[in-house]
């Protein structure tokens, strides 16, 4: 169970750069387009699943060479991570005015935001590997979380405008930076 309530608590740490642009989609539409809403959560939540995937069989490789210190890069990535969504929810941010009310989905910029905000992922997945983390389950729970927030986010964003964007930018960073912390003490006896 305990490790059931880490990996949701990753998938929503990763899942908040989606949450963030899902919100951005839904202030561009007059009233909630429910099959756009889905559509931009199966990107989202497809490549939040995909790429720790890539990243675990990318990691899974080098296993042997570096497991004396994989709880120190697990530690630094997520740090990193986490420190970069921390940074980016607390910078000022220029206003962007939306162009046009109810724009069609262009398919090539979901396909692009989508690998623009699992990349965080990939390197996710690279840890799942040192941590031998069941893959499967990982990228399960990461994808159907990351596809519940981004409809969601698509919601809140036509609802409530671009007022929580950043607050859930920042929690997400802080959830990744703290999972890091606790794998790091973990391991060097501290928990």
């Amino acid at each position: 169970m305990a490790a059931f309530v880490e990996l949701l608590l990753i998938g929503v740490g990763l899942a908040m750069d989606a949450f963030a642009v899902s919100i951005c989609k839904g202030l561009a539409m007059r009233k909630v387009n429910k099959k756009q809403a889905v559509i931009i959560g199966l990107f989202f939540g497809g490549f939040q699943a995909l790429m720790p995937l890539i990243g675990w069989s990318l990691g899974s490789q080098f296993e042997s060479y570096i497991t004396n210190i994989d709880h120190w890069i697990a530690f630094i990535l997520l740090a990193f991570i986490g420190g970069k969504m921390l940074l980016e929810a607390v910078k000022p941010e220029e206003d962007v005015e939306i162009e046009q009310m109810d724009p069609p989905l262009d398919i090539k910029e979901m396909f692009l935001l989508a690998v623009a905000t699992s990349i965080d992922a990939l390197a996710v997945g690279i840890t799942f590997a040192f941590l031998d983390y069941p893959i499967v389950e990982a990228i399960s729970i990461i994808g159907i979380t990351t596809f519940i927030i981004s409809v969601g986010g698509v919601y809140v964003g036509n609802f409530f405008g671009n007022k929580y964007k950043n607050k859930a930018e920042f929690a997400g960073g802080l959830i990744l930076v703290l999972i890091g912390l606790r794998i790091l003490l973990s391991h060097l006896g501290f928990i």
